[in-house]
C-alpha cells in the first residue's frame, strides 16, 4: 500500500513531531507544578534521559506516547500500514532501550513512574499524586 501522503509533505508531518514539551508532556508538567512538585526537565546524567525529574523524592516521570513506545494492547499504539517492518523495528528498540534506562536507574534506587499517553485521557491526576504522596513518605 502507497503512502497517502507525498514524500515532502510526510517528511514535514514527521519534523513536526516533538520529544520536547509535547502536549502530554505539558499537562503533567503543570499538573506537578501547581500540586507544589518541584522538578528538573530532560536530565542527560540519568539513563533514558527522563522526562521529569523530582530530585528530592528520587523519583523520575517518563510520558511515553502510546505508538512511539508501543503500549500493548493500546489502540494508539497500531502500526502503519505502509513500512510495517521498519516501524515495527524502531518501536521495538524504543522499548528495549526503555527496558535499559528502566534497569539502570532502579539499580540507582530511582523510583519511577511511566505515564501512558492514553492514560492522560482518564482519572490519572489522583493516581499520579497518591504515587508520588507514597514515595514522599520513604
Amino acid at each position: 500500500m502507497a503512502d497517502v501522503h507525498s514524500k515532502e509533505t510526510r517528511s514535514y508531518n514527521m519534523s513536526r513531531i516533538r520529544s520536547k514539551d509535547t502536549k502530554p508532556e505539558m499537562l503533567v508538567r503543570k499538573f506537578l507544578h501547581k500540586n507544589g512538585f518541584r522538578y528538573r526537565l530532560h536530565v542527560k546524567d540519568l539513563p533514558g534521559k527522563p522526562d521529569i525529574v523530582l530530585p528530592k523524592y528520587k523519583t523520575v516521570i517518563f510520558i511515553h506516547g502510546c505508538f512511539w513506545h508501543g503500549h500493548e494492547g493500546c489502540k494508539y499504539a497500531a502500526l502503519p500500514t505502509t513500512r510495517t517492518e521498519w516501524w515495527e523495528e524502531k518501536i521495538v528498540r524504543n522499548i528495549q532501550n526503555d527496558k535499559k534506562a528502566e534497569a539502570a536507574l532502579r539499580a540507582a534506587n530511582w523510583n519511577i513512574i511511566t505515564i501512558w499517553q492514553c492514560e492522560l485521557k482518564s482519572d490519572w491526576q489522583n493516581q499520579l499524586l497518591n504515587k508520588l504522596n507514597d514515595y514522599n513518605k520513604c
